[in-house]
């Protein structure tokens, strides 16, 4: 597995400035395949962020495929697939956040991505254009899309 982590250097945010998150390897929940990493220091100016504790945690976790599939099975008949599964992996980022004085829970941001089996074999240049461009524009619009969480103003 290739995903690994090291030093974030965050995207620009309203209220922060020159974000980043020095990260350290942590272990992820039971039962799943991937890796998890917690946020162990802050830099730049982000005024009441904290960086992960037990009780108000600061983690982004890969999660792969459990059970990796291959290609479809093809219809003799017809020459097409006589279905499509699917490889899933995940990103969740947990952040705890205060909701009442002295009181937090956490927030859930999960990205998923369901390959079809196969394209990993016969169209990876698609796999990487489309990751390409989501994360250009999840970067492109990142302090809009704070500002949007925020304020629920689209």
């Amino acid at each position: 597995m290739t995903i690994s982590l090291s030093n974030i250097t965050g995207s620009a945010q309203t209220g922060l400035t020159t974000p980043g998150y020095t990260v350290v390897a942590d272990v992820p929940p039971p039962g799943t395949k991937g890796k998890q990493y917690a946020v162990s220091a802050l830099t730049g100016t982000q005024a009441g962020v904290e960086a992960s504790l037990v009780g108000n945690p600061f983690t982004l976790t890969y999660i792969g495929p459990t059970n990796p599939k291959g290609p479809p099975a093809v219809s003799q008949t017809t020459g097409q697939p006589t279905s499509t599964p699917r490889n899933t992996h995940k990103w969740i980022v947990r952040k705890g956040m205060e909701v009442v004085s002295g009181y937090f829970a956490t927030a859930n941001f999960t990205l998923q991505m369901d390959i079809p089996a196969g394209a990993e074999l016969k169209d990876p240049e698609s796999i990487r254009a489309a990751l390409s461009a989501l994360i250009g524009a999840l970067s492109q619009i990142s302090s809009g899309m704070g500002d949007t969480l925020v304020s629920g103003v689209m």
